[in-house]
C-alpha cells in the first residue's frame, strides 16, 4: 500500500501561500460585478472561439492520422505491396516522434502564442498530410507518418493545457467533452467521407486511396487557415493583444474566476528544472496510464475496426466504411452525458470506472462471440466506453493540478502516454490474429481493469489527503482550501 501512504505528494507540508494566493470561495459564480446570466454569455463566447476552434483542429487532426485504415481498405494495401508486418510499421510509425516531443508543446505556445503555434503546425502537417497521395513505396509512406508525427506531437497537450487555463475545474470536462467530441465526429466522418472519395478512382490517373490522402490533407490546411484567424491566446494576455474579443472588464471577470477557483492565473517564469520535477508527482503518472489504458483501446478501435467489419464480419468495403460511423456518433452522446453529470455533481472517479465497465462489456462480444449482431453491439459499447473516458481522463488530471508549468508538463506527460497508448494499440491488433484479434482484444480488457485499480487508489489517496486538508494538516499545491476532486 505505499502508493496509498506516500505522504510526499507535491508541496503538501504546510507552507505559507505567496501574496497573490487566497483562500478559495466557496461559489465560483459569486461575482461583484457580472451577474449569472452575463457570466454564462461572456463563457459562451470563450466557448466559441476557442473550444470549437480547437475542436476542428483536432478534428482534421484525427482524421490525418486515423485515415490508413481507411486508405488500406481502398486499395494501398495492394499497391504498396503491405505484405507482413508493413501495415502495422506504417500504423505504429507515427508515436515515436509523437512521444518523445511532446513536452515541447505547452512550451512552445507559450514562447510562440497558440495562434501562431497551431496554426502553423496543422498547416504543415495538412501539407504532408497532401503528399503521402504521390507516395511510390511503403517506406515513403513510413517517412509521411513519422513527420506526421513530429508535427502533431505538441498539438493535443498544447490544446488541452490551453482549455484549462480559461475554465475553472468544474467546466473543464464539458469542454473536453465538446474538443474531443469534435474528433470523435471525425473519426465517425472518416468512413463514410473515404467511401465518397473512392468514387474519384482513377480521377486525374490517381487511385482512390491517394485521392483520401490528398482531400484530406487539403482540408486540413483551409482549417488551419480558418484556425488563425478564429484562435485567441492565454486569459493573462488577452487583454493587451490585438485579438481581443472581449471587454477589459470581462477577461478581469475570467482571471477573477480562476483565481477563486484555483489561484494560478499568474504564470511563473519559465524554469527547465520546476517544469521537470514535476516528474516526480506520483498522481501525474497515475493519470497518464488511466489515459493510456483508454487510448489504446480508442485508438485499436480507430485502426482495425474496418478491418473487423470486412474480415471478421463479412460486409463490404464501402458497408465496412459506412459503419464506421455510428459507434463513434453514439460514443459522443455517452461522453456529453457523462461529462455533464461529471460537471454537475462534482466527480471524476466513478464516471472513470462507469466507462471502463462499458468497455469491459464490449470487448468480450467483439472478439469471442460468433453471431455479427452481437460483435455489432460490441463494437458500439467498446467505442463508446473507451472514447468517453478519454475526456473524462483529461478532466481528472486537470482538476487536479496546480500551477500553470506544473499543469503544462502534467498536460505533456498525459497525452504522450497517451499516445503510448496508440503505439500499443497498433502492435497488439497483429495481422495474424485476424479477424478476431484476441490478443488485441485481451490487451484491452487488461487494460480497462487497470483503469479501475488505479481510480480506486487514487480515490482513497486523495479522500485522506483531503481529511488532512480539512483539519488543517496540509496545504495542497501552496493553496490553503485547495482540495482533490474524485
Amino acid at each position: 500500500m505505499a502508493f496509498i501512504d506516500d505522504e510526499k505528494l507535491e508541496s503538501e507540508a504546510q507552507v505559507e501561500p505567496v501574496e497573490s494566493q487566497k483562500p478559495m470561495l466557496d461559489n465560483i459564480d459569486d461575482d461583484p460585478v457580472f451577474s449569472y446570466q452575463e457570466q454564462r454569455k461572456i463563457i459562451r463566447q470563450v466557448d466559441l472561439r476557442l473550444v470549437l476552434m480547437l475542436g476542428a483542429l483536432h478534428c482534421v487532426c484525427l482524421i490525418d492520422r486515423g485515415n490508413i485504415g481507411a486508405a488500406k481498405l481502398a486499395g494501398m494495401s495492394t499497391e504498396l505491396h503491405l505484405i507482413g508486418n508493413r501495415y502495422s510499421v506504417i500504423a505504429v510509425s507515427f508515436f515515436p516522434p509523437y512521444i518523445c516531443l511532446q513536452a515541447l508543446g505547452p512550451i512552445l505556445i507559450r514562447k510562440i502564442g497558440p495562434v501562431n503555434y497551431l496554426s502553423a503546425v496543422c498547416l504543415i502537417w495538412g501539407a504532408v498530410m497532401l503528399s503521402a497521395g504521390f507516395v511510390k513505396s511503403w517506406t515513403q509512406m513510413v517517412g509521411i507518418r513519422v513527420i506526421i508525427g513530429a508535427l502533431e506531437a505538441g498539438f493535443f497537450p498544447a490544446s488541452v493545457y490551453l482549455i484549462s487555463t480559461w475554465y475553472t475545474r468544474y467546466d473543464l470536462q464539458k469542454r473536453y467533452a465538446i474538443f474531443y467530441f469534435l474528433g470523435c465526429v471525425a473519426s465517425a466522418c472518416t468512413g463514410i467521407l473515404s467511401y465518397g472519395i473512392t468514387f474519384m478512382n482513377g480521377l486525374g490517373g490517381l487511385t482512390a486511396w491517394r485521392w483520401i490522402f490528398i482531400i484530406q490533407g487539403l482540408l486540413t490546411c483551409i482549417v488551419a487557415v480558418i484556425g488563425w484567424f478564429v484562435l485567441i491566446d492565454f486569459p493573462d494576455r488577452m487583454k493587451t493583444s490585438a485579438r481581443k474579443f472581449l471587454s477589459d472588464g470581462e477577461y478581469d471577470f475570467i482571471m477573477r474566476r480562476i483565481g477563486k477557483d484555483r489561484a494560478d492565473t499568474v504564470l511563473e517564469p519559465f524554469n527547465f528544472k520546476k517544469y521537470f520535477a514535476a516528474g516526480l508527482d506520483i498522481n501525474i503518472w497515475a493519470f497518464g496510464f488511466i489515459y493510456f489504458s483508454s487510448t489504446t483501446t480508442a485508438y485499436a478501435i480507430s485502426y482495425f475496426l474496418p478491418t473487423i467489419y470486412a474480415d471478421g464480419m463479412g460486409f463490404s468495403e464501402g458497408v465496412s466504411l459506412c459503419l464506421f460511423a455510428p459507434p463513434f456518433a453514439a460514443a459522443g452522446i455517452l461522453m456529453y452525458v457523462t461529462s455533464w453529470a461529471g460537471d454537475r455533481y462534482h466527480i471524476r472517479a466513478p464516471i472513470l470506472i462507469f466507462n471502463a465497465l462499458i468497455t469491459m462489456i464490449g470487448l468480450p462480444l467483439l472478439g469471442f462471440t460468433e453471431g455479427n449482431a452481437s460483435r455489432m453491439v460490441g463494437a458500439f459499447l467498446t467505442t463508446m466506453g473507451c472514447n468517453s473516458n478519454i475526456p473524462a481522463a483529461m478532466a481528472y488530471q486537470a482538476n487536479n493540478i496546480r500551477g500553470q508549468w506544473k499543469r503544462a508538463f502534467a498536460s505533456a506527460i498525459f497525452v504522450g502516454l497517451g499516445a503510448s497508448g496508440g503505439m500499443t494499440g497498433s502492435l497488439v491488433f497483429r495481422s495474424q490474429d485476424a479477424p478476431n484479434y484476441h490478443l488485441g482484444i485481451l490487451t484491452c480488457l487488461g487494460l480497462s481493469c487497470l483503469i479501475i485499480v488505479l481510480v480506486i487508489l487514487l480515490s482513497v489517496r486523495f479522500y485522506y489527503a483531503n481529511r488532512k486538508v480539512d483539519r488543517g494538516e496540509l496545504v495542497i499545491g501552496k493553496l490553503p482550501g485547495f482540495k482533490y476532486t474524485f
